[in-house]
């Protein structure tokens, strides 16, 4: 006879069998994300986190998303799209300018005074590759969310006020369009990724560089530099971001989860990271002027000596992207359109 002890473990026994079998039913995959800031950074604090959290949620629980900030499955930054194209990680967060001439159509938004504002700028973006993009530049990758950062400035030592100033100022730039803008304005760029920024500074490296505010803070920028210039309501640049997803692994997913992605894809969440990345820059702003640091913000009539200056960069821009077959006056008008459809 079956004791009621046995009878009991019996029961237990079933029962952890059933919990076991139903979990391992709901999570049907772990997908990997990569990128390269620490985790503590804005935009993974803020933006990729949450995502993560969403994708989850929404699957309930079928998808299960691990995060790797910091570069911490291997490699250097410029190696990230390459990673997620082959499979090292399933989704990766990088900038398109660390590998030049791979997303050629994308650097028509890193023209200088090309942005609004970070939100409008990234939802023209968004519709600016599915237009242009998708089938060409992107055609490796399942694109999750395209977006640009808020205004960019620029962080410097010694204070940069006219372009007189940049005259021989080692400076960091992220990718070839801006090492292009500060070739032509007189400084030294410097190309490297922005986790590389504090020791290059630190060390003389460089001399300024330009990041949006919302990341000095987790790179301790302002206590490595006392200077930063604004340039009103205007940005000199931005800098273009892909949030993408190995293809096979996308298409591997069921039907419904599939549709969990692509929920959580596409326009709008172009123009959220673009929100979310540009609302973080008062904070950090906030934190520098606390500390002291000398925030200057150029007049209309001063950034005007910019704009002229900087005038020759979309005319060459135009020209390259004409000899690679594309219409480049056409991609800038289609731009501008587009961004400025997208603030009304």
């Amino acid at each position: 006879m079956i004791t009621k002890r046995k009878l009991m473990g019996l029961a237990a026994s079933s029962a952890m069998a059933v919990a076991l079998g139903t979990a391992a039913m709901a999570q049907e995959v772990t997908l990997k994300i990569h990128q390269f800031l620490p985790i503590q950074a804005n935009v993974p604090k803020l933006i990729i986190e949450p995502w993560r959290k969403q994708v989850e949620e929404a699957s309930g629980g079928k998808i299960k998303i691990d995060h790797y900030p910091s570069m911490q499955l291997g490699g250097k930054p410029p190696h990230l799209a390459d990673q997620v194209k082959d499979g090292v990680a399933d989704i990766v967060w990088t900038v398109l300018g660390y590998t030049p001439g791979r997303f050629p159509q994308s650097e028509v938004f890193e023209l200088p005074f090309a942005m609004s504002n970070a939100e409008d700028t990234s939802r023209a973006f968004w519709q600016y590759a599915e237009a242009n993009m998708l089938d060409k530049d992107f055609a490796d990758y399942k694109i999750i969310a395209v977006h640009v950062h808020g205004p960019g400035l620029i962080h410097s030592k010694e204070p940069v006020k006219s372009i007189k100033d940049l005259n021989g100022v080692k400076l960091r730039a992220p990718t070839r369009m801006t090492n292009k803008l500060f070739t032509q304005l007189g400084a030294t760029p410097v190309g490297m990724p922005v986790p590389a920024v504090p020791e290059a500074l630190s060390k003389g490296v460089i001399d300024a560089t330009v990041i949006p505010w919302e990341v000095t803070g987790a790179l301790k920028v302002p206590e490595l530099v006392k200077n930063h210039t604004e340039f009103g309501n205007n940005s000199l640049y931005t800098t273009t971001f892909m949030f993408a997803m190995n293809k096979d692994v996308y298409e591997g997913l069921s039907d419904e989860l599939k549709a969990v992605i692509d929920a959580h894809s596409g326009e709008e969440t172009s123009a959220w990271f673009g929100k979310l990345m540009e609302g973080a820059d008062a904070p950090s702003r906030e934190a520098a002027a606390a500390a002291g640091n000398n925030i200057m913000t150029l007049s209309e009539a001063e950034v005007q000596e910019w704009r002229d200056a900087s005038a020759g960069i979309e005319a060459e821009w135009i020209e390259e992207m004409n000899g690679l077959g594309f219409d480049g006056q056409a991609l800038v008008d289609q731009a501008k359109e587009l961004i400025t459809k997208a603030g009304m």
